[in-house]
């Protein structure tokens, strides 16, 4: 029975799926697809990662590494999944994939002699599952018997948005030993892309492998024996904790920090075909042709999307009037679109987006400008979810700001205090626990309190529904900053 723990890498930002991705609520956990389904990104991740599964394979947990900022995301989207058990590796900052992969290998040690990862991103998608579950379950084979596997994505067009392999050809075994791979190049330009398809061999690296766990620490000691050395150390002395459906693991902060930012792709794999001894770390290479695409920008969106009979995808209330080849995308109120060819148009409550198709990439610019000019729009959309369920900025001016807060049945916000503000709170539906100063109240539907500038205070929800306010803050300074917290549920004091 081969042992396989899938590794879910769900780090990043999508930057180009601004303003739907965001840094705090990014493209893993946005449902994207376009194929009906009401997963995630990162739900289908874990989902086609546990498919695996067979008579002679056998599933550990699942290895999530994400960072903290995300952990209470990946959870709640966790617990909307059956029969998933999984570890969280919580990353203080980013460092790229090859640090990330280290720590799950180290973890991965604990839950079997030398059990095979199966390493994917978080942010991809896949039209046939039952093509992509068949190719790992040969990539697991293959692995078993110490080779690195790398899923290779067969080419459709010439993209040169994406890393190749060029594997040789051996048609008479690459059903039961894959492909052999030659080399790796990087992105190419348009006429190199379209040399690459003509020839044929060539095939999209989409990041995905699959290896024993003592070949990547093996191989990683040969190559790239400092980001071992740094992840070991900030592995000693990491911190775990359990919640109801999932553990958090803490690597050492200052000792990962520490670690050098690299890929697992220039760590380690891009070197194995050139090593003089090539039977050192054999690299092999498993071809999926199941409908793959890392929606690397809206143009991929609306490439797997559900279009219409004038080539159009669309998502929410959208009227459209001699449009064709086009995205449109409506979060918060109707959109309507007339006389327009190959447009991107993405309307949240904050924020729209008019792109031409063919510049869709170029989104990242914008996200430059915001950060340049530290707005907030590249951060966080007006509606922020938090542990504890969710707010809505739905109104400010001067001095006073309006939110709109849901809490989670049995969940409360932190006991704190603000030194500038004020609150009034409504309570729209549900039952409101509250602190405020030295009393606790219990108010329902269409009952209110005042907290007063400085005053200690909590908001909690003991029902079995969800509760809904409306705060109406008042004061010189109302940013989120202005916050003393006591006592945290999340630990966030």
């Amino acid at each position: 029975m081969t042992q396989v723990l899938p590794v879910i890498l769900c780090g990043g930002s999508g930057t180009r799926l601004w303003p739907i991705s965001r840094s705090g609520f990014p493209k893993q956990f946005l449902v994207l697809s376009g194929d009906g389904s009401q997963k995630s990104l990162f739900q289908q991740a874990i989902e086609r990662a546990n498919s695996v599964a067979n008579s002679s394979i056998q599933l550990g947990p699942t290895l999530i590494v994400t960072n903290e900022e995300h952990r209470f995301l990946a959870l709640d989207q966790l617990r909307e999944l059956k029969d998933v058990q999984a570890t969280l590796i919580l990353e203080p900052s980013g460092r790229n994939t090859a640090p990330a992969l280290t720590l799950a290998a180290l973890e991965a040690r604990e839950h079997g002699e030398d059990p095979i990862l199966l390493v994917t991103p978080a942010d991809q998608t896949v039209i046939n599952g039952t093509a992509f579950t068949q190719a790992l379950q040969k990539a697991v084979r293959i692995a078993s018997e110490g080779a690195i596997v790398i899923l290779g994505i067969t080419p459709n067009t010439p993209q040169t948005g994406y890393g190749y392999i060029k594997a040789k050809s051996d048609i008479l075994n690459k059903d039961r030993d894959g492909l052999m791979v030659e080399r790796f190049v990087e992105k190419p330009d348009e006429q190199t892309a379209k040399q690459y398809l003509a020839e044929g061999g060539y095939f999209w690296n989409g990041g995905m492998f699959v290896l024993k766990t003592s070949v990547w620490l093996a191989s990683l000691k040969e190559f790239r024996p400092d980001i071992l050395a740094g992840a070991k150390k900030a592995w000693k002395t990491k911190e775990q904790d359990a919640s109801a459906d999932a553990i958090f693991v803490r690597p050492d902060k200052d000792a990962f920090n520490d670690i050098p930012s690299e890929s697992i792709d220039y760590a380690v794999i891009e070197k194995c075909p050139s090593m003089e001894r090539k039977d050192a770390f054999p690299i092999k290479m498993v071809e999926l042709d199941a409908g793959w695409s890392d929606l690397g920008a809206w143009d991929a969106v609306w490439q797997v999307g559900m279009q219409d009979q004038d080539g159009n995808v669309i998502s929410g209330d959208i009227l459209l009037s001699n449009t064709k080849n086009s995205l449109v995308y409506a979060n918060s109120r109707l959109v309507s679109v007339v006389g327009v060819e190959n447009l991107i148009i993405v309307e949240t409550a904050d924020v729209v987006l008019v792109a031409d198709k063919a510049n869709s990439q170029d989104v990242k610019n914008i996200v430059g400008q915001l950060t340049v000019q530290q707005r907030e729009e590249k951060n966080l959309h007006r509606k922020v979810v938090r542990p504890w369920g969710w707010y809505d900025s739905v109104d400010e001016g001067e001095q006073f700001k309006v939110k709109r807060i849901c809490v989670k049945p049995g969940a409360s916000l932190s006991l704190q205090m603000h030194h500038h503000r004020a609150e009034h709170w409504i309570v729209v539906k549900g039952i409101a626990e509250i602190i405020n100063g030295d009393k606790t109240l219990i108010l329902t539907a269409n009952q209110s309190t005042y907290i007063p500038q400085g005053q200690t205070h909590r908001l909690a929800n003991p029902g079995k529904y969800p509760l809904e306010i409306i705060e109406v803050q008042s004061g010189s300074y109302l940013g989120e900053d202005d916050i003393v917290r006591f006592e945290d549920t999340y630990g966030r004091k």
